[in-house]
């Protein structure tokens, strides 16, 4: 059997509201395995082979407070939103209703 691990490490670093900085890792792995004997067909060396790869890119979390306005501004998104998706409601049924009436006063619904 060959066994192969791929290990990514990535440099992290975590910046709380309060406390210390954290710098710390990431990690991924991952693994293949293959079958190697002449019967198979398939070629290859028996082991186990580990690749480790260092990411030159570090990943900073920065935990950060939201200000009141900014809660305002999407809370008046969320309501305007609303209204207008329900005014494409209204206007849809209305004019539905509207002219589903014209075709029953022509006579013409079945």
């Amino acid at each position: 059997m060959m066994f192969q691990y791929y290990i990514k490490i990535v440099p992290t670093e975590f910046v709380p509201l309060s406390g210390p900085k954290l710098h710390t890792n990431q990690f991924s792995v991952t693994t293949h395995r293959k079958s190697v004997s002449l019967m198979s067909g398939e070629s290859g060396m028996p082991g186990i082979f580990v690749n480790y790869e260092l990411s030159p890119l570090m990943v900073k979390f920065t935990e950060k407070r939201s200000s009141f306005s900014h809660f305002a501004t999407n809370l008046c998104a969320i309501i305007g939103g609303i209204f207008t998706v329900s005014g494409i409601v209204d206007t849809l049924l209305f004019t539905s209703i509207h002219a589903l009436k014209r075709k029953i006063e022509l006579g013409k619904a079945s």
